[in-house]
C-alpha cells in the first residue's frame, strides 16, 4: 500500500509537466517552495541568492509555476540548466492557476521534508538567513512557524508581524482617521517592527518556515483562498492547535514587493480591490468566528466608513477603495464558495 507521502507525490507530479526530472524520493531537512506566476526574472534573481544557501545544508528547492502561460517555465528551466542546479532545484508546472495556497500545497506535496519554507518570488536571501531559521526551529520545539525580518534592499525593515483582524480593526481601516487609529491603536493589525525575537499572532507568508509536524497536525494551507488571508488563516489554526509563532529578526530576507498581485496598489490608489481579496476576507472572518463575527465585522466597517465618508463630504479626498462598501458582502451568503477571480459585470 502506498504511503501518504507517496500519494501526495503522485498527486503533485500528475498535475505537473511529465518531462520534469523526478524529485528525489527521500526526506530532506528543508524544502523551499518558491511560487511563480508570470515573474520569471524575479524567480531567477531569487534563485541566484538562494542557491549558495541551500548548497550548504540538506535542502531542496521546488519552484512551482502556477500556470503562467508565458515564458516562465522556459526561463526558469534554462536557469536551472545553465547554473548546474539540477541537483537541488526542481520545477513543477501546475496545469491551472488555483492561487497562492494551492500552488504552495502542490510544492509541499511533491517532496518530504522536516521543514518547509514558503517563499515569494519577489525576495532575495541574505547570507545565513535559512540556516538561522533552522537553528531557531530546532531551538524552540513548541514553535511551529518561524519567520525572518523582511526588509528593503537598503536594510529598512518592513512590517511583517500582525494582530488578527477583528471588527475593531475593520472600524479603524474604514474610518481611516488619525484620532480613531490612535484611540484604538492596540487593535491595529500591524505590529511595530522589533529588533528582538517576538511571538506575533500571525506573520507574512512572503517567507515563512513551517515545520512538517504543523502540517501533519492541521493540514495544508486552505486552498479555498485564492490569494490573501491564507497566512492569517493558517496561523490562526496553528495557534488554536497549540503551536507558537516566532519572528526572528536575526534572519533577514529582502522583500521587493514586486510580485504578481495588484492589491496593495489598489488600496494605495483607492481603486477597486480585486474580488478575490474581498472573498478571502469573507472566508477568513467566517472560518475564524462564524457568520455572526463576519456580520459584526461588516457592521463595524460600515460604522467606520460613516466617519471617512463625512470627511470626504467636508472636502477630503477619497479615503477607502471604490465600491468597498459593496464588496465587503462578497460571498456573504456562502462564505465557503469558490474564490472569485474577477468582479461580476
Amino acid at each position: 500500500m502506498a504511503t501518504s507521502a507517496q500519494l501526495l507525490y503522485w498527486l503533485a507530479t500528475s498535475l505537473s509537466d511529465p518531462m520534469q526530472i523526478k524529485i528525489p524520493d527521500r526526506q530532506f531537512k528543508l524544502a523551499i517552495i518558491l511560487l511563480n506566476y508570470r515573474t520569471p526574472d524575479l524567480v531567477t534573481d531569487c534563485l541566484e541568492t538562494l542557491k549558495p544557501e541551500i548548497d550548504e545544508i540538506d535542502a531542496i528547492c521546488i519552484v512551482v509555476d502556477n500556470d503562467s502561460k508565458d515564458d516562465s517555465v522556459a526561463k526558469i528551466s534554462h536557469w536551472i540548466e545553465d547554473k548546474s542546479a539540477k541537483k537541488n532545484v526542481y520545477l513543477v508546472a501546475a496545469d491551472s492557476n488555483s492561487g497562492f495556497s494551492a500552488g504552495h500545497n502542490l510544492g509541499i506535496s511533491s517532496v518530504d521534508a522536516d521543514n518547509y519554507i514558503l517563499l515569494n518570488s519577489d525576495t532575495l536571501i541574505r547570507p545565513g538567513a535559512f540556516r538561522r531559521l533552522l537553528e531557531t526551529a530546532d531551538k524552540y520545539p513548541e514553535a511551529g512557524l518561524i519567520t525572518p525580518r523582511l526588509e528593503w534592499p537598503d536594510e529598512t525593515p518592513q512590517a511583517s508581524c500582525f494582530r488578527y483582524p477583528t471588527p475593531l480593526s475593520e472600524f479603524i481601516n474604514a474610518a481611516n482617521t488619525g484620532i480613531v487609529t490612535r484611540l484604538l491603536k492596540n487593535y491595529k493589525i500591524s505590529v511595530p517592527v522589533s529588533d528582538e525575537q517576538t511571538y506575533p499572532a500571525w506573520v507574512s507568508f512572503a517567507c515563512v518556515l513551517i515545520k512538517k509536524a504543523v502540517i501533519d497536525d492541521i493540514g495544508l494551507l486552505d486552498d479555498g483562498y485564492f490569494m490573501y488571508f491564507e497566512d492569517t488563516d493558517f496561523c490562526f489554526f496553528a495557534h488554536k492547535a497549540g503551536w507558537k509563532i516566532i519572528n526572528d529578526p536575526q534572519s533577514k530576507i529582502v522583500h521587493l514587493r514586486g510580485g504578481s498581485s495588484s492589491v496593495k496598489t489598489c488600496f494605495k490608489n483607492k481603486t477597486r480591490v480585486p474580488a478575490y481579496y474581498m472573498a478571502s476576507r469573507t472566508r477568513y472572518f467566517y472560518r475564524a468566528g462564524g457568520r455572526l463575527r463576519l456580520l459584526v465585522a461588516n457592521i463595524f466597517w460600515v460604522a467606520g466608513r460613516s466617519i471617512s465618508k463625512l470627511r470626504e463630504v467636508l472636502g477630503h479626498p477619497r479615503m477607502v477603495s471604490e465600491k468597498q462598501a459593496v464588496d465587503i458582502w462578497i460571498n456573504w451568503k456562502d462564505p465557503n464558495a469558490e474564490h472569485m477571480l474577477q468582479h461580476k459585470t
